[in-house]
């Protein structure tokens, strides 16, 4: 079944009709939904997701965006939302220089320390990077290898995708590949192997056609599948088979059979 690897549940976006879209998604064909906290508030919701729901589970981090209220207090409770049962990450963490929201240093440090947490319990990361291929990399060669984990949304080259890949990081891949000016991560998709892919929505945001625009959610990821599938000239469940074992291997998890 699909796993979404990706997903922001917690966002008020949902608020209407949360419950039945979660409960509906193994009828969907979506077997398991990782819900990914972006903020403190945001992660202690997705735990509780990951605690209702048995096809979700929960990753926790700061974005970039919110790093400026991310103090080593903040970093001790988040340490001790690691350990719960069905955490599965941390993340999303890394660096956005596309809002400069927070001044870069600030944000590089604390991606560091984020990075740390991850060595010190043992889970795989979820990287954001937007506008800040250079430092992004910089930073993932010194502090993250041997780590495991995605870069999330990936929109940089295929070389540098390359470049993740040889150091042991999936490439997440989500709506965008089915946009029509997305050659760039078509010929990402094109160039990785399927083994090192992983299915994700990052939603509400980043729709697929025909659905872009509007809110998305773990379902509509059939149109991405697809569209891999013909990028990569094989069979949707083929797309479906391998990412879902390359989702449960990077983390850690066996998801949920309904």
């Amino acid at each position: 079944m699909i796993f979404d690897t990706h997903a922001h549940y917690d966002d008020k976006q949902f608020d209407k009709d949360r419950e039945e879209l979660l409960e509906s998604m193994p009828r969907l064909g979506v077997g398991t939904i990782v819900n990914v906290g972006a903020s403190f508030e945001g992660c202690q919701k997705a735990v509780e997701l990951a605690e209702r729901f048995p096809h979700v589970y929960a990753a926790v981090g700061i974005h970039p965006d919110e790093v400026g209220a991310l103090d080593e207090e903040k970093i001790v409770e988040l340490k001790k939302l690691c350990t719960a049962e069905k955490v599965v990450a941390v993340g999303e963490i890394g660096l956005d220089y596309h809002w400069d929201i927070e001044p870069r240093e600030v944000q590089k440090k604390w991606f560091i320390r984020q990075l740390d947490l991850a060595r010190e319990t043992t889970l795989p990361v979820l990287v954001h990077s937007r506008d800040a291929a250079a430092d992004t990399l910089a930073v993932m060669q010194e502090y993250g290898r041997g780590l495991g984990g995605v870069i999330h949304c990936f929109g940089y080259s295929k070389e540098l995708a390359i470049e993740y890949v040889k150091m042991g990081f999936y490439i997440g891949v989500g709506g965008v590949v089915t946009f029509k000016n997305s050659r760039k991560l078509r010929e990402v998709v094109e160039a990785v192997p399927l083994t090192s892919i992983l299915l994700e929505t990052d939603c509400p945001y980043l729709a697929p056609e025909p659905f872009r625009g509007k809110r998305n959610q773990s379902s509509y990821l059939s149109y991405v599948v697809e569209k891999i599938a013909e990028i990569k000239e094989v069979t949707p469940e083929e797309v479906i088979d391998v990412t879902e074992k390359n989702a449960k291997i990077m983390y850690r998890c066996q998801g949920h059979n309904p």
